[in-house]
């Protein structure tokens, strides 16, 4: 390896005294020219690879990070953000076939907002997801044809209006690309259907032709072949494939190499799809990656030379980690169980035994199953959920004027509420259905369709959600309380059953709710979207009552685990046996066994929303309420090995890239109090002779993590019946101890156990 290097001071863009200006030719014949730190590229700097690749723009240690461009062969090119190797950011790639893309990027694919232009002339301006149109978007094709609407997997999905040249207009809801469900066509002529669509080809279950009021001796229409003539014609372009990319450009610099590939192997584990041999291309023309799934988790294999190489990390005594090659991977000897080193609040823990610190923990990449039972015909409470969903798309679907969001005083009434008859023929403002006849009531409707518009929901979209063609989910058992629980498919929204007298409650407190939740946009309580009630009229009179309200934990990445904390501690402990113990299960104040550890302002604000939500609920003496914690594990780690005494590692975000990531401006959208937040989390280990029974001893064993918390169960109010158990159970118990105290004392002991759980991270 050739090396030429002068000082370059003037040019110096970082602080670092040991940048240089270098000209190098590696072995392999690609050639480096730019900035160099400490043995790697560090500033600005241009490589170019044999095989025509080029890459010029900002290198962090011997990464490609910040704005740079990216060259092919073929022509193409990429011009904006990287991170660690990878297109992330905003930015704009033009493809050989005349492709344009500008919009964000993750993990090099196109995520986020983004406009797209086709070589034929079609565009499509919306949201992406992990690289297909996913959500709200416009594709406009060539000849004038527009379609305006919801997407997903790349092609109509959802609510969606079509208008082609011709005048003729489909507005309704689509599947996979063609008509399905409640939608009505329009010919250019004034002539209208209404009806229930199945699919193209397929007759309709129930529709109404209208002619147009223009056509003197109206002749009835075909809507199926009409529709089907014009689909023909309106092709969506396929995205093009990028056949190398820029992170599998391998760098060989001594000290990257191996950090690199454990990244690149991180990154293919939480890929949303499989990824198949050759699907990706490599940096030379020989070697092609892919992603096995073992039993327990991933694991990326080369095929090199006409044989398989297994990448495994090992970490020596030290804590230093290196890559194994090996030519096969045995279950037992790659995965672990982690949940056995997860122990619940120290009390079985290692440390509490040897007094010594225990091993880290070591998250697997694994597929998480959905919570709950899919409630499907034959089940119990199939019957309610149509109900239900029948309910929701008629409240929801009717078209209301624009309202503002100061409400009259009559809007919060309890008498405000609407009952409306759902016979199974149907009526005049209800459609048919198979189900026994019921009644159906919203309460304050004009609140809580305020409430929504408050919290960003777009009508069409929680509709969608909650009324799909996807079933809802039943969790497996219901709460303390009796309620039951249920989960939309999208896991966006949760539906609990309300007592009447939780439901007089929210009543009651709703006006000072509306209030503060418009107040305090950051606030942690639960965000309430409608209050509904279903009644039987048939042989059964049966009234249930519901609440929809935001699910905290619907996100892309798997929640490892769960608390729920009161700050009391009678009661306060799982009682399950460890073996049954699994990331769905929510553990309770002393089965906690870490500290949180927030950035400074992160934590500011926390403690600060913490206090103004608190005094709101104790000022509507609500109590025995909590914080529903989820924890997402970014920070993989080292367990212990089997038999061989052997450790290994997984790839660990360094200091330096958990700074950028908070940072990055275009993760901080996507980052709000309570919702996505990087943080650390301490292990601490419970002492029974300590300061504090519920927060034990800290280890300095730390976690790079994701957190998602907010308060839940706030419809209970200090009435008699908690007034009694709090007296029963003093006599009992040390009355500091339990869950059901005056809200004043509640509100109190909630945030000094918070406090101290949550700590500003220095």
């Amino acid at each position: 390896m050739s090396v030429t290097s002068s000082s370059d001071d003037a040019d110096d863009c970082t602080t670092d005294s040991n940048l240089e200006r270098v000209e190098i030719v590696l072995p392999s014949g690609d050639f480096y020219t730019g900035q160099w730190s400490d043995g790697v590229p560090h500033g600005l700097g241009k490589y170019l690879w044999t095989d025509g690749c080029m890459y010029e723009g900002e290198w962090w240690h011997g990464r490609t990070m910040g704005r740079g461009k990216f060259s092919w062969p073929s022509g193409a090119t990429y011009e904006g953000l990287f991170k660690s190797g990878f297109m992330d950011g905003y930015g704009t790639y033009t493809g050989a076939c005349g492709q344009t893309y500008r919009g964000s990027w993750s993990l090099n694919l196109k995520h986020g907002q983004g406009h797209i232009s086709f070589a034929n002339g079609d565009s499509y301006d919306g949201e992406w997801r992990a690289g297909v149109q996913e959500g709200r978007g416009r594709y406009v094709w060539k000849s004038g044809s527009e379609y305006v609407g919801t997407w997903h997997g790349g092609t109509f999905h959802g609510v969606g209006l079509l208008t082609w040249t011709s005048g003729n207009q489909y507005d309704g809801l689509w599947e996979d690309g063609a008509p399905h469900g409640r939608g009505n066509f329009r010919w250019a002529d004034g002539s209208f259907y209404i009806g229930i669509w199945t699919g193209i080809g397929v007759g309709q279950q129930k529709g109404v032709y209208f002619p147009s009021l223009s056509v003197s001796t109206p002749v009835a229409r075909d809507p199926r072949e009409a529709i089907a003539n014009e689909l023909v014609e309106c092709h969506i372009s396929p995205v093009e494939t990028i056949s190398i990319l820029p992170s599998e450009k391998t760098l060989n610099w001594i000290g990257v190499e191996a950090d690199f590939l454990q990244r690149q192997a991180l990154w293919r584990s939480t890929m949303p799809i499989k990824v198949m041999p050759g699907q990706y291309g490599s940096v030379d023309a020989s070697t092609t990656t892919m992603m096995t799934r073992q039993s327990d988790g991933y694991a990326m294999i080369n095929r090199m030379t006409g044989f398989d190489r297994m990448l495994l990390w090992e970490s020596d005594d030290d804590g230093n980690e290196r890559i194994i090659p090996t030519r096969q991977c045995e279950g037992k000897e790659f995965l672990s169980d982690a949940n056995k080193m997860m122990s619940r609040g120290g009390e079985t823990s290692v440390a509490s035994r040897t007094n010594k610190i225990p091993q880290r923990i070591r998250w697997v990449a694994k597929d998480m199953k959905k919570q709950g039972e899919t409630i499907s015909r034959g089940h119990k409470n199939y019957e309610l959920m149509l109900n239900l969903q029948l309910g929701i798309r008629y409240a929801v679907g009717k078209q209301a004027i624009d309202t503002s969001l100061d409400l009259k005083a009559a809007a919060f009434d309890p008498k405000e509420k609407v009952w409306t008859r759902f016979p199974p023929e149907g009526s005049k403002h209800t459609p048919p259905h198979q189900c026994c006849d019921f009644r159906w009531k919203d309460y304050c409707p004009l609140v809580f369709r305020t409430l929504r518009k408050l919290f960003n929901l777009d009508p069409g979209d929680y509709m969608i959600s909650i009324c799909g063609n996807d079933a809802l989910r039943e969790l497996s058992s219901p709460g303390k309380s009796g309620s039951f629980f249920y989960l939309t498919n999208d896991d966006k929204y949760m539906i609990k059953t309300m007592k009447k007298s939780e439901v007089k409650v929210l009543l009651r407190m709703l006006p000072a709710y509306y209030n503060h939740v418009r107040t305090f946009e950051n606030t942690l309580v639960t965000k309430f979207f409608g209050l509904h009630c279903v009644k039987l009229t048939g042989a059964i009179q049966k009234k249930v009552r519901f609440i929809i309200m935001g699910n905290l934990f619907c996100t892309e990445y798997s929640i490892h685990k769960r608390f729920d904390l009161k700050g009391s501690s009678l009661g306060r402990t799982i009682d399950k046996p460890e073996e049954e113990i699994d990331e769905a299960t929510i553990l309770k104040d002393l089965d906690l066994n870490f500290i949180f550890r927030l950035q400074r302002s992160w934590f500011q604000e926390f403690c600060r929303q913490l206090a103004r939500d608190c005094d709101f609920l104790e000022q509507e003496r609500i109590m025995d309420y909590s914080l529903l914690i989820g924890v997402h594990f970014r920070d993989v780690s080292i367990s212990q090995e089997t038999q061989e005494s052997k450790k290994e590692a997984t790839p660990r975000l360094s200091k330096i890239d958990m700074d950028q990531f908070l940072c990055d401006p275009t993760r901080l959208a996507a980052i709000k109090l309570g919702a996505n937040m990087p943080a650390r989390v301490e292990l601490i280990v419970r002492n029974p002779e300590g300061e504090s029974p519920l927060i034990g001893e800290p280890t300095g064993e730390f976690y790079d993590v994701i957190l998602f918390f907010g308060i839940i169960d706030i419809l209970q109010d200090y009435d008699l019946t908690k007034k009694l158990e709090h007296a029963y159970k003093s006599i009992q118990y040390d009355p500091t101890s339990i869950s059901a105290v005056d809200p004043k004392q509640y509100s109190k002991r909630f945030r000094d156990f918070i406090y101290r759980a949550f700590v500003e991270d220095a």
